[in-house]
């Protein structure tokens, strides 16, 4: 089937598209997750977050046929390259070095939200061949130089290949449970090495020996006031950057709101007094294992922290520690620690390759990246391999 066949609406709202339709579509898919939810979609627009005035302009692609909805996405259209996580800045540079306009450019991503999951949501692959033409179309209308899906899912890059886009390739930092599960953190800590094992437990104690204490809640359990102390933390922490967060208050009560049943959250509390906290996602995921759909294994994805005062080794305990040990007691196969850090590995988060596929209108250039990413690709299995040397896991006896 081709364009032709479908019903193909554009939208600059999700307000004009069906959640119930869109929500059973994602997942429909291999690698759902709740960032591609309407309601997290929705909340990032509606609480002004990612608009036309942030630089990100949402267009709600949807092709529907006689049974429904067949396939989906979300496209902004951008006039900067901040909130992405895959860096282009040197492509737009030789852009400009050229005269030419490498904004506005079409990005196929959750905003601000670097985590692995389908991005293409289609009923099959004739409907997703169907919503990539879409998409190249939209772009052509909008006089865009090229298009980004980031973090897409495995059917993703498969439908893109051999239409002109081109692969490329980042890593991230994954924990992974034991296939039977952990006991508990210190069953955990048996199976890394001496040196990762012993830092790992002197962090902890320093956290400990400073007075601070953990509590954890989730779904309708965290209370506005917890909701409004996290946020202090997070603008904090960006501010200290020099930066402004990318989420406002309304974006994180809309959260609170619309998706609680997917939201875990730390509190660091002194001498009986809130100083720290982190935020993580929870749900599930259809990872496909031999073009098979196994069973959905829960993950947690680490997102936001922040802290009012400063406390030795305080980020690792709120940000991993504290999660994975709530993960294992919890029976949770993966933890995402988000993007880059090498950092993440003494803790035990592995790499993990992650993947994007890129589309330029211009001949040209698109030749050049292609030799860029082939050159970038052979630096980054070479950078696998080196990190894979230095697993902070027991050697096999």
């Amino acid at each position: 089937m081709g364009k032709a066949d479908y019903v193909i609406r554009v939208s600059e709202t999700p307000s004009a598209v069906s959640a119930s339709e869109w929500d059973a579509l994602l997942q429909l898919q291999h690698h759902p997750t709740p960032f591609m939810r309407h309601a997290y979609l929705a909340a990032l627009q509606n609480s002004g977050s990612a608009t036309p005035a942030t630089g990100w302009s949402p267009h709600f692609i949807t092709l529907h046929d006689s049974s429904g909805l067949a396939a989906a996405c979300v496209l902004y259209i951008k006039d900067h390259s901040y909130g992405e996580y895959v860096f282009d800045w040197a492509w737009a540079s030789a852009y400009e070095q050229h005269g030419l306009a490498y904004y506005p450019k079409a990005v196929i991503a959750v905003p601000f939200t670097p985590v692995p999951g389908s991005r293409l949501l289609a009923r099959d692959t004739a409907s997703r061949e169907a919503l990539i033409q879409a998409i190249q179309s939209l772009c052509a209308e909008n006089n865009v130089s090229s298009a980004h899906l980031l973090f897409g899912a495995e059917d993703d890059l498969q439908a893109t290949t051999g239409s002109g886009w081109m692969q490329r390739h980042t890593v991230q930092f994954h924990w992974h449970n034991r296939p039977d599960g952990y006991k508990d953190f210190d069953d955990f800590l048996s199976g890394l090495n001496q040196e990762k094992r012993k830092k790992i437990k002197q962090e902890r104690r320093k956290v400990a020996q400073a007075g601070v204490q953990f509590r954890h809640c989730t779904g309708t359990d965290i209370s506005q006031e917890d909701w409004e102390f996290f946020y202090r933390c997070y603008a904090r922490t960006y501010r200290e950057h020099g930066n402004p967060p990318y989420l406002t208050p309304d974006f994180f009560q809309r959260m609170a709101t619309d998706m609680p049943e997917h939201w875990l959250m730390f509190v660091a509390e002194r001498e009986g007094q809130a100083i720290a906290s982190s935020l993580i996602a929870i749900g599930a995921s259809n990872i496909r294992a031999d073009g098979t759909f196994p069973p959905p294994q829960r993950v947690a994805y680490g997102r936001y922290w922040g802290a009012l005062e400063p406390v030795d080794c305080l980020h690792f305990e709120a940000c991993y520690y504290q999660p994975l040990e709530w993960c294992i007691a919890n029976g949770y196969a993966r933890f995402e620690g988000g993007a880059q850090g090498e950092h993440k590995m003494a803790r035990a988060l592995l790499p993990a390759r992650t993947s994007s596929t890129h589309w330029l209108q211009h001949p040209a250039f698109a030749d050049a990246v292609q030799r860029f990413l082939e050159r970038e690709g052979e630096g980054i299995q070479n950078y696998m391999e080196h990190l894979e040397q230095r697993t902070p896991l027991k050697k096999p006896v």
